[in-house]
């Protein structure tokens, strides 16, 4: 008999070689994405930008900045192709984890009220709401508010 092993995917540091691929997805997912320069900036200001990686496969990344014994989750984001098999999870609790790990206290982060599956995720990680950031995100028809969510990693 023998066992087939699964591939388990890898985290690591973002670089700047990983953007073109980040781009890719971040345009495919968001009617708003981030722009190569926010990830560059990110980059730059020394955040803690990870990938996701399955067999050399992009499969998401985060953006988390810490600083004051507090984390901003600034972006998570999973591929289209590879939402709803649990790597949304697994990689929000390794953001947490290395938030944690750089001495934050809590995670903060803002969704838009439109994205239930994302708010669902996070509901389920044990996030709860904490304000409401008025005309925050650009949207089709204006301005969307965000919902303004936290968790206590202590």
């Amino acid at each position: 008999m023998s066992a087939v092993l699964k591939s388990a995917p890898v985290l690591a540091p973002m670089r700047d070689a990983d953007l073109a691929e980040v781009m890719a997805i971040e345009s495919a997912i968001y009617s708003h994405p981030w722009t190569r320069g926010n990830f560059v900036d990110s980059l730059n200001a020394g955040y803690a930008c990870r990938c996701l990686r399955l067999g050399g496969e992009l499969l998401g990344y985060f953006v988390v900045m810490v600083a004051a014994q507090e984390a901003h989750l600034l972006n998570l984001s999973i591929a289209a192709q590879h939402q709803r098999r649990r790597h949304g999870s697994g990689l929000l609790r390794e953001a947490a984890d290395l938030a944690r790990r750089l001495g934050a206290r809590h995670v903060f982060l803002e969704v838009r009220p439109s994205n239930a599956g994302a708010q669902a995720l996070y509901t389920r990680f044990g996030f709860r709401k904490v304000g409401t950031r008025r005309g925050y995100y650009p949207a089709h028809a204006g301005r969307e508010d965000a919902l303004v969510l936290t968790l206590p990693l202590t």
